[in-house]
């Protein structure tokens, strides 16, 4: 057979551990492997009629290619979050724009597209390693008839259907870390500290993080909050602590009761506003009821940035054996 792999939304360390082993035993095996770059947007920019095009959107994969890179994080195939059910004119690429004109009132649907771009690489499967919005749409192309095989990826741990997402482990190690180094500027200046973790639907990354590092309290996504109670837990906690502070971690998709997560900028191709802040707002609410001094961290791309931890190793090279299994067995469509 001729294997697509594609890699689509946030990156997460051991990607490049799941991609190599996808590949070492598709060769074994006597499978071709064909990498995506860009996720979807590689085969959305492939154009079928112009050679020069496939040179800068795919790239054949074999052992030597792969040798080295489950040692470090993120995907060496990059990354997007194209939607090519809904992309505007005006993101397209320019030979796919109807008679050149970019009218972007309505987002079109690519999908015709997409499955001419598979075609024409001869691919026999497909293996999308990505979340809830990049397996969306795998979804979308296998219901077209197109065997696809999914591999779930997120540090939230939450696409539906699967216990675990490569890059969960890593991102609560790396949280674990990060909140325990700032207990000694916390400490030092006996603060209360806030410290911002990724988590658009689902707290779990938070709430793992903030019970492994032993935090005070935590503010998750899927339950809302109210700022005076936990201001007085907060100051609770500050006074009990011999070293006079207390640590605060909140998941970006947090809300007050009867509020909205705070979210900014323009929607991305799946619909989703920007998160992010929402620590630093808590955190000025909480000098404004205390008239105490806070310090607030954002924890972001660190939770995501270098190389996975063991356990995200073995899973992603565990999930790739499966897939592959799967998709030997013609059972795609999982």
């Amino acid at each position: 057979m001729r294997i697509g792999i594609l890699t689509g939304g946030g990156d997460v360390p051991g990607l490049n551990a799941c991609i190599k082993a996808l590949v070492n035993r598709s060769i074994e095996e006597g499978h071709q492997v064909l990498g995506i770059r860009r996720g979807w947007y590689g085969l959305l920019a492939l154009d079928p009629d112009d050679p020069a095009a496939a040179e800068e959107h795919v790239l054949p994969l074999d052992k030597l290619a792969v040798r080295t890179v489950d040692r470090s994080g993120g995907t060496f195939l990059h990354t997007s979050r194209t939607n090519p059910g809904r992309i505007y004119p005006s993101q397209a690429p320019e030979f796919l724009r109807p008679n050149g004109v970019i009218d972007d009132s309505e987002p079109l649907d690519f999908t015709r597209h997409i499955l001419k771009s598979i075609d024409a690489l001869g691919l026999d499967a497909l293996i999308p390693l990505g979340g809830e919005d990049t397996l969306g749409y795998a979804a979308r192309i296998h219901g077209e008839g197109f065997p696809v095989l999914s591999i779930p990826k997120t540090m939230d741990n939450d696409v539906f259907g699967t216990d675990y997402c490569i890059g969960f482990s890593t991102a609560v190690t790396r949280s674990v870390k990060f909140i325990h180094q700032l207990r000694s500027s916390f400490g030092s200046h006996e603060r209360i500290g806030v410290v911002e973790l990724f988590g658009r639907h689902s707290g779990q990354t938070c709430l793992v993080s903030a019970h492994l590092a032993c935090a005070d309290r935590a503010l998750i996504a899927e339950e809302p909050f109210d700022i005076t109670k936990l201001a007085d837990l907060l100051l609770r906690d500050k006074r009990s602590n011999p070293s006079r502070y207390a640590v605060l971690a909140v998941s970006e998709g947090a809300s007050e009761i009867g509020g909205k997560p705070y979210q900014t900028g323009e929607k991305d191709p799946y619909g989703h506003l920007k998160l992010g802040g929402i620590g630093a707002v808590v955190a000025e609410k909480l000098e404004s009821i205390l008239g105490l001094k806070t310090m607030c961290q954002e924890l972001a791309y660190l939770m995501r940035s270098g190389a996975p931890d063991a356990l995200d190793v073995m899973v992603a090279v565990n999930f790739a054996n499966i897939a592959l299994d799967h998709v030997s067995k013609k059972k795609t469509g999982r």
